[in-house]
């Protein structure tokens, strides 16, 4: 009887266990995207097949932020799971929000990797701006004073003795607009990214006077995070998204594929897909690591150089606030 007993309770127990996952409901995973295609996860949608486990252990929502701000607060109270940062915020979310159990996850975006693409800054063609010290007096142009773009002609400036305010003038300009003003003479220099950087040099409009790489070096210019807490509670979900975003950027970035990639990037921003068929997913773009792994080397000396700059007031060890067991988990699977 005693051994009757324990085989009924071992049976139940396995049937218990098979059945719990098919009754549970999928992992809600709200994803935060900004821009289109250096952003990779919204186009996963248009090519759902790519996406093995979706609407089985989690649903994919990607939500548009036009701001870090929003995404910081989205994440502190808990209405997004993954917010897609720039290394900028990511230390500020750390510092200002307190987000100490923040970790980053998975890959972005990473500019100055060679034989890639990094971000252009650029003066008109007819400028006489040849050196950077001819930049004394004039006014520079980023998307977002304090982010990754801005630090680079910060830094760079500050190289060559430059100091902001005291001797030129930084102002905001949203990347689409920036090859206007530089040709109306509002911006000496502008902050050229895909595919305005392309643009320009097909139009002959600007000329490049230093480049993202040899102000910074390589940059985490993007990355995935998401809360400690809740990865521990959702840790096999993140795993088949790690795993089918890694199978989505291969597919994306397989030459193979190239024209219905440029079809489905050219329906999701509504541009001609011309604008993208030179340099989409090649070296002339940036780098997108197929496995969606960080360069978390990178990442630290970026923050380092931002603390430098004293554009954060904290040490971070990015070793602490990384869990790459996601996407390591996830390529191991292949």
């Amino acid at each position: 009887m005693r051994r009757t007993a324990i085989f009924v309770a071992a049976a139940l127990v396995a049937l218990a266990a098979n059945a719990a996952p098919s009754g549970a409901e999928p992992v809600k995973l709200r994803v935060a995207w900004a821009a289109v295609p250096s952003h990779i996860v919204p186009l996963l949608l248009e090519k759902k097949e790519l996406l093995a486990h979706h609407g089985d252990s989690y649903v994919l929502e990607p939500v548009l932020f036009r701001g870090s701000a929003a995404e910081i607060a989205a994440l502190a109270n808990g209405d997004l799971q993954i917010a897609a940062l720039s290394f900028g915020t990511f230390g500020l979310a750390i510092q200002n929000a307190h987000l100490d159990d923040l970790r980053v996850i998975a890959d972005g975006n990473q500019g100055g990797v060679a034989g890639h693409f990094s971000t252009d800054y650029a003066v008109r063609n007819d400028s006489d701006i040849r050196r950077i010290e001819d930049l004394k007096g004039k006014v520079v142009a980023s998307n977002g004073i304090g982010g990754a773009n801005y630090m680079a002609i910060r830094k760079m400036l500050e190289d060559h003795g430059l100091e902001e305010k005291r001797d030129y003038t930084a102002i905001e300009v949203r990347f689409p607009s920036m090859l206007a003003v530089l040709s109306e003479g509002k911006a000496d220099l502008v902050t050229l990214v895909q595919p305005y950087a392309y643009l320009a040099r097909r139009e002959g409009s600007a000329r490049v006077l230093f480049t993202m790489r040899e102000a910074m070096g390589q940059t985490q210019t993007t990355l995935l995070a998401a809360r400690a807490p809740f990865i521990a509670g959702h840790r096999a979900a993140l795993v088949d998204f790690c795993e089918d975003l890694q199978r989505g950027l291969r597919w994306f970035m397989s030459p193979a594929n190239i024209t219905q990639v440029l079809d489905i990037v050219s329906r999701f921003t509504h541009r001609p897909a011309s604008e993208y068929a030179n340099w989409l997913y090649t070296e002339d773009d940036d780098f997108h690591d197929p496995d969606a792994r960080p360069n978390l080397e990178a990442l630290q000396h970026n923050l380092d150089l931002q603390r430098s700059l004293g554009l954060l007031k904290i040490d971070i060890d990015v070793n602490r606030y990384a869990d790459l067991s996601l996407v390591n988990e996830a390529a191991r699977r292949r």
